[in-house]
């Protein structure tokens, strides 16, 4: 063994990963050290700040037995019990993995937020709606701001008028406190009963009302109104289809809609709208409004090229159209309109 080989095997293997980190720094390299857990990522610092200079020889020997041990590297597990969470993830049941994460929360070292940042919306609004301005507020500190917004529109408007007051409020909060608050989101997710059918049942019984055919849609509705009518204007708000896109699109978004429908089912589904009359006329005008004057000039001779159409071909059409926006929607490409809450 060299002078150089026996001043590294004395270096811990802390020491070892920081010279290694370093290494890759200086030699421009982007490191993901962010997506290290927080506290690895505060015992990385720490070795930094700890030491001071390393001697060629010492770093080529460093260098050389990582490389070695990269070579002889056949399987990586993740070394801890979050990251085996993660890896798991769809391979165990759901009871499972929530007991394990909770002994992961335990332990201390385990970051909440990246599982509350990968929840959706509903999972997170019951809890803020119960819990003050300032955890809401850091809470939405934390998360992706698209997820962030959408939980402030659907927060009561005092209450969201208060978060958002309580957001100037987050500045100076210790990490360990904002590490607590989400070990304490996450318990209260975790305590939650697991689901057999994640959606609300009104987006359940909304998405097949999507392609249920109208005339049965609402006399279902009419039902639901006299029955619940609670339920019925959830499972109203939840359905989207050819005749709600004058209040639920917006114009800007017609373009890309159209570019988004295969051509013979635009025209199916325009010709059979305009016969219809009504809503269903008036989302196909709206269609042809919201394109150039040329396209929509094609597009109406094709319609009177078309003819007359069958009443289920143009219920198919029709519900293809309202498919692409819902996919569009579905990706972030477009955002519905609460006619509720936005004017014409």
């Amino acid at each position: 063994m060299t002078r150089a080989q026996a001043a590294a095997a004395r270096l811990s293997g802390q020491e070892k990963a920081a010279i290694i980190v370093r290494l890759l720094i200086e030699q421009d390299v982007r490191v993901p050290l962010a997506q290290m857990p927080e506290h690895l990522q505060a015992a990385l610092t720490e070795q930094f700040g700890s030491m001071r200079m390393v001697d060629r020889d010492t770093l080529a020997a460093v260098i050389e037995e990582f490389a070695g041990r990269l070579d002889a590297v056949g399987l990586a597990f993740p070394g801890e019990l979050d990251g085996a969470l993660s890896m798991l993830d769809g391979h165990i049941s759901p009871t499972a993995a929530d007991r394990l994460r909770r002994l992961a929360g335990v332990s201390g070292k385990a970051d909440p937020w990246e599982r509350i940042c990968a929840l959706e919306a509903g999972r997170l609004l019951p809890i803020l709606e119960g819990e003050s301005a300032e955890v809401c507020a850091v809470v939405l500190s934390k998360l992706p701001v698209s997820r962030a917004a959408e939980l402030l529109r659907e927060l009561a408007g005092g209450k969201a008028r208060r978060v958002a007051q309580a957001v100037s409020r987050t500045g100076d909060i210790d990490p360990e406190t904002v590490r607590r608050i989400g070990m304490a989101i996450l318990g209260q997710i975790d305590a939650q009963k697991p689901r057999a059918f994640a959606p609300p049942a009104a987006e359940r019984i909304g998405a097949i009302l999507n392609v249920t055919p109208s005339e049965t849609r609402d006399d279902l509705l009419a039902q639901l109104d006299a029955d619940d009518a609670p339920f019925a204007q959830a499972v109203r708000k939840s359905i989207f289809t050819f005749e709600h896109i004058p209040g639920r699109i917006r114009p800007g978004d017609i373009a890309q809609i159209v570019r988004a429908v295969d051509q013979r089912e635009l025209v199916t589904a325009l010709a059979a709208a305009r016969t219809a009359g009504g809503a269903r006329a008036e989302a196909a005008e709206m269609l042809l409004d919201g394109v150039s004057a040329r396209m929509a000039d094609a597009l109406r001779d094709e319609v009177e090229t078309r003819g007359p159409v069958r009443a289920a071909d143009g219920e198919a059409a029709m519900n293809a159209v309202a498919d692409a926006i819902r996919e569009l929607a579905d990706a972030g490409e477009l955002t519905f309109r609460d006619p509720e809450a936005e004017p014409e």
